[in-house]
């Protein structure tokens, strides 16, 4: 699989892969052994099970002092990927658009997805003038970045109206890549009409008073009653194949702070707070972050159905020749713990 419009990107992950394969990735020689682990995320509340597992220690308390374990920050999932192929992260948690491409790009070689994180929380924020579908012909809309996983879900819902639109920019739609937290000034400034966004940044953008939900993507997956993956967490196929103990303390900390957020969520939310502080200088208001938190469900479960649908959807706006999605689950460390704990296991593509 390639993202055809962009050849240097493939051309990077290609070489990305090959270096890991040979061992002359940044990091391949680091710690192959289980003695580290390196986490990637993103500061959206769409990655808050990793906000809340390193703000209150989960990951660290279960894999334990003989582990070490450091973390990585990205704003795009193709970043995360590239990552991940290149060794510098043992770990991260994407979206399903990358872990997807990642899946293509190395034939089955380079990654797994081993838990679910979250479902819902995007839509498409546009500002005011633009009350219909129809409005939408000739608006400037941003996406985190060319072929994410909302950059899909727009190119996929502007296909489903019969709209053309391309990679540069062009179009009866013009798409344009932009990192999250450049779009609400974008936005105010009036240089884009609206955007299809994460929380907690689909949430920020509602706050000004010019801003509408005009779609909540929640109303195109009927099929799983709303339910989509958001995000999961992956890890590299080598890593997991050498260190499956310290794979399975991840997902135990993993399991904590999903626990946490579900169970105890005034905490979780304060937590995830704090650490997105820390980690973009900026706190989000009280009522944002009510609101993210309320538009995203947190979970251990892939949802499974809607990475099939996720990647037929990429195909169909050409982001993604046709791929077979058998074994890019590892979810026998997952029901290994879940089984321990009395708990409903969770499914992959395979039952």
């Amino acid at each position: 699989m390639r993202v055809s419009s962009l050849p240097l990107r493939t051309a990077l992950a290609a070489l990305a892969l090959g270096l890991a394969a040979t061992g002359c990735g940044a990091a391949d020689a680091q710690e192959s052994d289980g003695s580290s682990l390196t986490l990637g995320y993103f500061p959206n509340l769409t990655h808050a099970p990793a906000l809340v597992g390193v703000q209150n220690g989960f990951f660290t308390d279960a894999l334990g002092e003989d582990v070490a374990f450091d973390t990585r920050i990205f704003n795009s999932g193709p970043d995360a990927v590239n990552a991940l192929f290149s060794g510098e992260v043992d770990a991260a948690y994407l979206g399903p658009s990358p872990a997807v491409n990642g899946w293509a790009q190395s034939e089955g070689q380079a990654l797994h997805i081993v838990a679910g994180a979250a479902t819902r929380g995007t839509g498409l924020v546009v500002r005011e003038g633009i009350d219909t579908v129809d409005d939408l012909r000739g608006t400037t809309l941003a996406t985190p970045q060319l072929g994410g996983t909302q950059d899909v879900a727009l190119r996929w819902f502007a296909e489903e109206q019969g709209w053309d639109v391309d990679t540069a920019g062009g179009g009866d739609l013009s798409i344009v890549p932009q990192a999250n937290p450049e779009t609400v000034d974008s936005f105010v400034l009036g240089e884009i009409d609206g955007a299809w966004l994460p929380e907690p940044h689909l949430s920020r953008l509602l706050a000004e008073d010019d801003a509408h939900l005009l779609i909540d993507e929640a109303d195109l997956w009927p099929r799983t009653g709303g339910q989509f993956v958001t995000t999961h967490l992956a890890v590299g196929a080598e890593f997991l194949d050498r260190n499956p103990d310290v794979v399975e303390g991840l997902l135990a900390g993993h399991i904590a702070s999903v626990d946490q957020l579900d169970e105890d969520p005034e905490q979780a939310r304060r937590a995830a707070v704090d650490h997105l502080e820390t980690l973009t200088g900026a706190r989000l208001d009280p009522a944002t972050t009510a609101a993210a938190f309320d538009n995203v469900t947190f979970t251990v479960d892939p949802v499974a159905p809607s990475l099939l649908a996720g990647a037929d959807r990429a195909q169909a706006v050409g982001l993604l020749e046709p791929v077979d999605l058998t074994g890019i689950y590892a979810l026998d460390p997952l029901n290994g713990l879940l089984s321990e704990d009395g708990r409903e296991q969770v499914t992959g593509l395979e039952g």
